[in-house]
């Protein structure tokens, strides 16, 4: 599998992210967060793959999270009800995503993408 970036490209962490994938030689399909909505069965397969709790997932800075009152509203919320209300909406989404063959990152930490490079030749 190719590495799939997603992202918004209004976004500046996404920007940032994008040349530093670009100035490390990293391939990627790139894919925009808003016309290509991560869908319920990809959020299922990626959030259990990262080892991450679905909440770390959601945009909590974003508009549309403090629009939607989702800091009270989430700890209600199954599962399930998370990924739906995730795959509804791209801006509710952390971004930028980085999905690889062993490794999902959650936004743009350079010090742990750095560790993307090393992963990735063995």
């Amino acid at each position: 599998m190719k590495n799939i970036f997603i992202e918004y490209p209004k976004c500046s962490t996404c920007q940032k992210a994008k040349k530093w994938l670009e100035h490390n030689n990293i391939e990627f399909i790139d894919r925009n967060i808003i016309e290509e909505t991560p869908t319920e069965e990809e959020l299922t397969e990626w959030i259990k793959q990262s080892n991450q709790e679905i909440k770390k997932w959601f945009n909590t800075s974003g508009l549309k999270y403090k629009a939607l009152n989702l800091k009270d509203k989430l700890p209600t919320l199954s599962d399930k009800e998370k990924i739906e209300l995730l795959s509804s909406d791209g801006m509710l989404i952390k971004r930028p995503l980085l999905i690889t063959d062993n490794q999902i990152f959650i936004g743009f930490k350079e010090e742990q993408w750095k560790n993307l490079n090393k992963k990735e030749e063995n």
